[in-house]
């Protein structure tokens, strides 16, 4: 279906609304909307940084992030829209922010220097399924007292498939922000003007979306991330179907053998010591007795 407002978790439309100098204060509105801040002031400016974080040896891990940048302290902040489930993703998270850490000592030299990371994810799919939160920040915390003493890491996730309500049920910012972008797709023009136009940033996020104020170079980088992301997809649905059929298979051969009885087995032994004796291969053996290596090998 034709529609004025494109997809904001699709990368393209997600880095030019996030990533891009001229709408930064939409970037800080949202992470000052979504970051828990407890000490330190909120955010008022921030500074891009490249996305590419380079190993400092060749043969290492290169990271690619969606938006990578630091505030007017120097604390870093590593944002990724991630649309579909992969294995090992909190371990990614955790990976992503150590570069970023790591990556200050290469500037200020020193330890003491090191300012804080916070790595903040917004997931089209469920993290923690056992947590009834949609949104979850985690720190380090001492395993006895809880106290907080190590404050360089923290982590927050925005799950969007753990809360569904209507622009109209959504009150607080980070309800907006969810709805934004779970449905701006489907948000109509009115809606849009009705209830966002006293919120600035959000309001100007839809604009950012706005298909009509896109180029056509644009627009065909925004199709061709869809399609990628599209054939993806359809190849993880592909190695999913591969790993059902190979196990079925699998299953089907050790019914097989545990369904044998122990008499047939006794039997099936008898057969196979004697075509063992007469010199037959053990490979003939197996396809007319259908037992295993292990089981004729045993016999002699």
């Amino acid at each position: 279906m034709f529609t004025k407002f494109l997809d904001p978790k699709n990368d393209v439309a997600f880095r030019r609304i996030f990533g891009s100098e001229k709408n930064k204060d939409i970037l800080i509105d949202f992470l000052n909307d979504m970051i828990t801040f407890k000490t330190r002031a909120t955010i008022t400016d921030v500074t891009f940084l490249k996305t590419i974080q380079d190993p400092e040896v060749a043969a290492r891990k290169t990271s690619v992030v969606d938006v990578l940048c630091t505030d007017q302290k120097g604390n870093t902040y590593v944002v990724e829209m991630q649309l579909t489930k992969e294995r090992g993703f909190e371990k990614r998270a955790q990976y992503y922010a150590a570069k970023a850490y790591a990556s200050q000592l290469m500037v200020a030299g020193k330890y003491v220097s090191l300012k804080e990371v916070i790595f903040l994810a917004i997931t089209n799919f469920v993290m923690f399924p056992k947590k009834k939160a949609y949104k979850s920040d985690h720190v380090i915390l001492d395993r006895d007292s809880h106290e907080h003493n190590l404050k360089d890491f923290s982590f927050t996730f925005l799950e969007l498939p753990k809360i569904d309500k209507t622009l109209e049920e959504s009150n607080t910012r980070i309800e907006k922000w969810v709805y934004f972008f779970k449905h701006a797709k489907e948000t109509s023009e009115k809606d849009v003007e009705r209830l966002l136009k006293d919120t600035n940033t959000l309001h100007r996020a839809y604009e950012e979306l706005n298909r009509f104020s896109w180029s056509d170079e644009e627009l065909r980088a925004y199709e061709q991330a869809e399609k990628q992301e599209a054939d993806y997809i359809a190849s993880m649905d592909q190695k999913y179907d591969e790993g059902i059929e190979k196990g079925r298979a699998e299953g089907i051969e050790l019914g097989i053998q545990k369904g044998m009885t122990e008499g047939e087995k006794k039997a099936k032994l008898e057969i196979a010591k004697h075509l063992l004796v007469s010199g037959m291969d053990i490979d003939t053996i197996m396809s007319i007795t259908k037992l295993t290596k292990k089981d004729i090998e045993g016999l002699k």
